[in-house]
């Protein structure tokens, strides 16, 4: 297929393209908000808000509390970088603007 095909001849692909890309970009905005929600559960919930309750329990010998707020939220964020690629490869895919989907020739 020659590029001139693949590119736009109209409004009404204007239009289409412009949907996609705003469906894309809605996506793309709900998987950011939840992981930031969990992010900030996280880190704030866990690691300020809720230090209290937390340390009446014993963790290897140290307070959950303390234990979380130095070692167990970055577990978390380290986990969230591997969901939030893994996420994005999949509504990549949906959408057919994945990296793995180009044709080399």
């Amino acid at each position: 297929m020659s590029e001139q095909a693949k590119t736009p001849s109209g409004p009404a692909d204007n239009e289409t393209s412009a949907r996609v890309a705003s469906s894309y970009w809605r996506a793309n905005l709900r998987i950011i908000a939840g992981l930031l929600a969990v992010w900030f559960t996280v880190s704030f919930g866990f690691g300020i808000l809720l230090v209290e309750p937390l340390n009446r329990i014993n963790f290897f010998g140290f307070k959950l509390g303390f234990w979380w707020a130095q070692q167990g939220a970055i577990f978390v964020f380290v986990v969230l970088i591997f969901v939030y690629v893994r996420l994005m490869h999949n509504l990549d895919r949906r959408f057919g603007v994945s990296d793995d989907d180009t044709d080399p020739s």
